[in-house]
């Protein structure tokens, strides 16, 4: 049990290691983050609900997460394979256009949430 204790808070350490490195180093993961901030701050100006807190705050988690995986996948493809080639321009693409459709339906809750508040 004690093993398994102290894999598991290694394993925080690491991905915590890993958040920040994103947080410090990544310009898109800085982006969004400070997009989430500032709904956070419109939220709290406008009082949404707990269900719009819910789905906000699941949105832009779920945006930042697929974020941090298409940066780790880019950086994988480019140690592999650090030259140009076709099928590596490929595969980063499918990965940035699965960060453009989770984007889009962030906008999309984002729309459902707010466009009441200002109409």
């Amino acid at each position: 049990m004690k093993k398994f204790i102290i894999g598991r808070l290694k394993s925080m350490g690491y991905a915590l290691q890993g958040f920040w490195l994103l947080v410090r180093t990544e310009d898109a993961i800085i982006t969004h983050s400070i997009g989430c901030l500032l709904f956070v701050g419109l939220g709290l100006y406008f009082g949404i609900t707990p269900d719009q807190w819910m789905f906000q705050l699941l949105a832009f988690g779920t945006l930042l997460a697929v974020e941090g995986l298409n940066t780790g996948l880019e950086k994988l493809c480019d140690f592999v394979h650090p030259d140009f080639h076709q099928k590596i321009g490929e595969i980063k693409d499918i990965a940035a256009g699965a960060v453009t459709m989770i984007f889009l339906a962030v906008v999309a809750v984002l729309a459902f949430i707010y466009v009441p508040y200002f109409c």
